[in-house]
């Protein structure tokens, strides 16, 4: 195909068409192991735009491959065709009849957001997979996804009553149920005696299901009629189980084999969904501990005696990554000692006095067999942590380190539950014979556990191993008759072994099926019928070197490249603002997949093996996916894989300006403090630069900021210098009434500066480094952390700090430090950052310790100290950056201890009401906690504090400054932050730790936003 051809197809459709080299290859991958280039990628707007393609892809013998989330495992959206991404525009829920339980959607709606929208008329989607937030009703009808609640609401399959679509020759066609009896089958036998391809769809199933033989071969070689989770090959079995073929079936739907055909047959455009009623109000969950795997599946048995949501299961692989991930280590909190394996049994009824009584039976039941011995029931937020940490899972296997993996090779098997026991035996010492082993998770209530054996993909060796294990684990689940993928399809990973699965005459069946259904192959070939051989298009080629670079950062026992590809696709960057959480602030704004965590991994991935430069990191295919990820953090702790892109962000534009030298504008930026610092000591002048709306907007544009941004202005002082002047003597009382609470009428007036002497930095409140911390009259101490932009611009913020402190009996030190270095690590200037942190941990050293901790009121400032620091220093210093960075605090977090400890009472502060939405700033979210904030803010016993389920304000440092970035900014902030700062009354405090998110929320609604600190210190008594 020529780009002539392309360019003119692009002229011709409503929606776009990308055929550059880096949005080819971010589609050229799913979360499976293969990787093919495809030749564009389109994101239509309209079905009239499908149509265009599928002309367009008949005319030029090429394919289309439709896809929503890209989360498949099996390969079923890669290929060398057109990519067509339903996920943008084809995203509306489009009719609900409450009365009758359906609902009729678009293919790119998100599952857990229709539930969202169900909730409310009490209705609900059943099939829920591990990736619900993200994966979307398209994908779920291709794969005939379930997930872990399938004992009760079976597969999507159970829940498709129609759909629309468009065939191979363009026309439009509607399939749903035909109802039974005589009426019905003259409806069949009308349908296949159409001359339209629709009716040549129906005669070729008619008459092929009409014949005895064909039923017998059909029965005797599908997977066994008990296993709920079956999805090998095209769905005949479930056909032929309908009228008129069965008496007594289903009336006969299409839409049964449409489930799980993986966009191989047409284009989906609606999908008409049963709904059911919300599942029982209340809901525990038995987290039982096994020594072994086998244990743990032979109390399943005994578990679905007790007719639970879900049965599933978390081995000790699964548990042994939690325990290095940042989120989900809080998520393993209900974990004793270290099981071989945890089932997680999910009872629900209308009272949690039946949850009781069923549980506490069950745990009779389970030791009384013998099996079991920590039997711990959760409830509320608790059973969320369970099944977050559950969920995790397919994320958490990319955190093994070294390029060995757990692959998803033969991970969807399913038998019957009741075999489920001796198939695992027989699996493993399938495995052990090789010297290999697994990780086994999930399903084990629905006899489908996730098996992912280890195996490195880039040795010869390791590809050996991958076909050994499919083709020896095939000839297993056929001596079960089980299904060789329970949901997550075959693609081209299990589409080689479907003739052995099913027998070569079912599998000519399909074929026959397919080519009826797509003539010229052109929707998603290779996939279920034909596919190419099974080790073949694989991400990882056998003997694949492993390039060696000299980076900034540490990776510990990683390189920078596997840090990269500890991604493995799961997309869980993918979801939205609605699903809460912070990553990926940009993909949540633009909802483009190049600005996804996922694709600047796989781009990264990409580049730094396959480039024939001797920088590899020199290429604008990384800088382009790069441009909109704002460092925020968020993916350090939300990504299951711990892959911290704000990290690999930093590293590569440090390989990239050695290639092609730093840009002025992030020089200047870079070097935040130092210019700061020559700005103050003409504040008057910067202020009257920057206070002024016309020369702001002419000195934005003329440093590359966007004119419509205001500037953060200088104080008439800095923090360091007001510090420095005080006397040894403590400010003198503040007057705030009898518990009456009396926020300051401006940001100076209970601040106690005048008529205090000066006294000299040497001082024993202002000691140079190496000095002891002077004693107190409670003994008690704290060194602050004087960061760059307290020190120059939110200097009240800085001294009220320091006054309340004082006020509750601590003696405040600043010490001598250099800036925090994250403004050069925001820009990629880490190189001179190493400079900075090595300076401040020789600094601080030898006065931090856990009595007298250092502690930060910006967040971004002071964790640095606790995130980059220990990568950032040479060998020699990292045990000192490491002891630094435990005691390092955010001023939340210095508070919230002292209140534990009960050296802060709520006796201190006004009793007056007030309620306050807390912004949390995003590296405090992902390196912190906000916790301590929310304890420190509701210590004035009538202070309500309310967390507002904000991500990113979208600012980012200097991210929301720059003129290409400002709209994308204030987007974000839209999602949540804006609207729901709008709606709260005058009264209403509006708290945000972060110096841009209070810049940002101050251009975004107006409102002025204020640091904890400021908030406590106008609350004191």
């Amino acid at each position: 195909m020529t780009s002539d051809a392309l360019r003119q197809l692009a002229g011709q459709l409503e929606g776009t068409l990308y055929d550059d080299t880096t949005m080819r290859t971010l589609y050229a991958t799913d979360a499976s192991a293969y990787r093919e280039m495809p030749q564009a990628v389109v994101v239509p707007q309209t079905t009239r735009d499908l149509k265009t393609l599928i002309a367009f892809a008949t005319q030029h013998k090429t394919s289309l491959i439709p896809r929503t989330g890209g989360t498949s495992l099996a390969g079923q959206v890669v290929g060398n065709g057109i990519v067509v991404d339903l996920s943008v525009h084809f995203t509306q829920i489009l009719e609900l009849n409450q009365a009758e339980g359906w609902v009729r959607v678009q293919p790119g709606v998100i599952r857990d957001e229709l539930n969202m929208f169900l909730k409310p008329y009490g209705l609900y989607f059943g099939p829920e997979t591990s990736t619900a937030n993200r994966a979307m009703i398209g994908g779920m009808v291709g794969n005939n996804s379930c997930g872990s609640n399938s004992v009760v609401y079976g597969s999507t399959r159970e829940h498709l009553l129609e759909v629309k679509a468009i065939l191979a020759d363009g026309s439009e066609v509607e399939f749903k149920e035909i109802k039974t009896g005589s009426t019905g089958d003259e409806a069949l036998r009308v349908k296949s005696q159409e001359s339209t391809l629709e009716g040549a769809i129906y005669r070729q199933v008619v008459n092929a299901l009409a014949e005895p033989a064909t039923q017998e071969e059909i029965r005797r070689n599908f997977p066994k009629p008990s296993i709920e989770r079956r999805n090998t090959g095209y769905a005949l079995d479930m056909l032929l189980g309908c009228e008129p073929f069965t008496p007594g079936g289903e009336p006969f739907n299409f839409c049964k084999l449409i489930a799980g055909s993986e966009g191989t047959l047409c284009f989906l455009t609606e999908i008409k969904l049963n709904v059911v009623p919300l599942p029982p109000k209340e809901g525990g969950v038995v987290c039982i501990h096994f020594n072994t795997i086998d244990e743990s599946l032979r109390a399943n048995l005994i578990a679905l005696k007790y007719q639970p949501q879900a049965v599933e299961l978390i081995d000790h692989y699964i548990l042994e990554c939690t325990k290095d991930n940042i989120e989900q280590r809080k998520n393993r909190f209900f974990v004793q000692g270290d099981p071989g394996a945890i089932l997680v049994v999910d009872l629900s009824s209308e009272n949690r006095a039946e949850i009781e009584r069923q549980a506490a039976q069950l745990e009779a039941e389970m030791r009384e067999a013998g099996l079991g011995y920590h039997f711990p029931l959760l409830f509320g937020d608790d059973v969320k942590k369970v099944w977050t940490l559950r969920k995790a899972g397919l994320g958490l296997l990319g955190n093994l380190p070294g390029d060995e993996k757990a692959v998803a090779v033969i991970e969807d098997t399913a038998v019957d539950v009741r075999d489920l026991p001796d198939y695992i035996r027989d699996f493993n010492a399938i495995l052990a014979k090789h010297g290999m082993y697994s990780v086994h998770y999930a399903h084990a209530g629905s006899g489908e556990l996730h098996l992912r054996p280890i195996i490195n993909l880039k040795t010869q060796e390791g590809h050996q191993q991958y076909r050994m294990i499919a083709e020896e684990i095939a000839m297993l689940v056929k001596k079960y008759d089980g299904s060789l993928s329970g949901e997550h399809g075959d693609g081209r990973l299990r589409g080689e072994f479907i003739p052995q699965m099913v027998g070569p005459k079912n599998y000519e069946l399909m074929r026959q099926l397919k080519y009826t259904w797509d003539p010229q192959n052109i929707f998603n070939p290779g996939k279920i019928v034909d596919t190419p051989p099974m080790d073949t298009f694989l991400r990882y080629e056998a003997g694949q070197s492993s390039p060696q670079f000299n980076t900034v950062f540490r990776y510990h026992d990683q390189t920078v490249l596997q840090h990269a590809e500890q991604c493995n696709g799961s997309g869980d960057c993918r979801k939205t603002q609605l699903s809460g959480g912070t990553m990926c602030p940009s993909y949540m704004a633009t909802r483009s997949e190049r600005d996804t965590t996922r694709a600047r991994a796989n781009m990264l991935r990409e580049m730094l093996t396959r480039s024939p430069k001797e920088n590899r990191f020199d290429h604008e295919e990384i800088k382009d996916v790069m441009d909109l990820c704002i460092s925020c953090k968020g993916c350090k702790s939300e990504c299951p894989s711990g892959v911290d892109m704000a990290k690999l962000k930093a590293e590569f534009l440090q390989h990239y300006y050695d290639a092609n030298g730093v840009p002025v504008r992030s020089r200047l930026i870079a070097n935040f403090a130092r210019l700061t610092n020559l700005a103050s000591l003409v504040p008057w002048a910067y202020n009257a630069i920057f206070d002024t709306e016309p020369l702001r907007r002419i000195a934005n544009r003329v440093v590359g900021f966007h004119p419509d941004r205001t500037m953060p202005l200088l104080h008439k002082t800095t923090l360091r210098k007001w510090f420095a002047g005080r006397q040894h003597t403590p400010p003198a009382p503040l007057d705030r009434g009898e518990g009456r609470f009396v926020p300051a009428a401006s940001d100076q007036e209970h601040i106690p500066t005048a008529a205090i002497p000066t006294q000299g930095v040497n001082s024993p409140t202002h000691p140079m480094p190496g000095t002891p911390f002077p004693p107190n009259k409670g003994g008690r101490g704290v060194y602050l952390f004087c960061d760059e932009f307290t020190n120059y611009n939110d200097v009240e913020i800085g001294q009220k700090a320091i006054l309340l402190l004082e006020k509750l009996g601590y003696n405040v030190i600043i010490p001598e430090h250099g800036e925090s270095g994250r403004a050069p690590i925001s820009k990629g200037l880490i190189r001179y950052a190493k400079t900075l942190a090595e300076r401040n941990v020789r600094d601080l050293k030898d006065l931090i310790t856990v009595e007298t901790p250092l502690v930060g009121l910006e967040p971004s400032a002071i964790l640095t100290f606790r995130d980059e620091y220990p990568d950032l220093v040479d060998q020699s210093l990292l045990p000192d950056a490491r002891r630094l960075a435990e005691n390092s605090l955010t001023f939340e977090e210095f508070i919230a201890r002292e209140i534990d400890k009960g050296n802060i009472t709520k006796q201190q502060f006004t009793s007056e009401k007030r309620l306050i939405k807390l912004h949390g700033h995003c590296q405090q979210k992902a390196v912190s906690s906000l916790v301590p904030a929310k304890k420190m803010l509701s210590l004035p016993e009538n202070f309500t504090v309310h967390l507002i389920p904000s991500g990113c304000c979208g600012m980012a440092g200097s991210f929301g400054y720059e003129a290409e970035h400002y709209e994308v900014s204030m987007k974000i902030g839209e999602l949540v932050l804006f609207p729901t700062v709008r709606q709260q009354p005058d009264d209403v405090i509006i708290a945000a730790p972060g110096t841009s998110c209070r810049h940002q929320i101050k251009d975004g609604t107006g409102r002025k936003a204020k640091h904890p600190a400021e908030i406590l210190y106008e609350a004191l008594r």
